[in-house]
């Protein structure tokens, strides 16, 4: 599992962040835990989906980069709004995955 090096989190996750990606790294079952992937086709951007969905037989083994991590739904809502403004702001654009990329490679 990849993790993007500026994972985005909301301030109340930020004590628990390691711990969490830790448990995921490891396979454990988090249930209520969102994770914020680059989208899995270039037709999307960013994809949102429970954690737990990963425990699923059919499901991949290799997720696209994980960028966000969130407790819940509507967090993880915020936090994609945010990511898009941030990207507006520096670019004056809406590519999300290029200017996360760009970054990732930077860092």
């Amino acid at each position: 599992m990849h993790i993007y090096k500026y994972l985005y989190v909301p301030e109340g996750l930020q004590k628990k962040k390691e711990n969490l990606i830790k448990k995921l790294k490891n396979g454990k079952l988090l249930p209520g835990v969102y994770l914020i992937t680059l989208a899995s086709t270039d037709q999307n951007q960013l994809d949102i989906f429970p954690a737990c969905i990963r425990r699923q037989k059919n499901y991949p083994e290799e997720l696209p980069l994980v960028v966000g991590l969130t407790k819940d739904f509507e967090d993880a809502l915020e936090i994609v709004e945010g990511i898009t403004q941030e990207v507006y702001n520096e670019t004056k654009g809406a590519d999300i995955r290029s200017y996360i990329l760009e970054k990732e490679r930077e860092g």
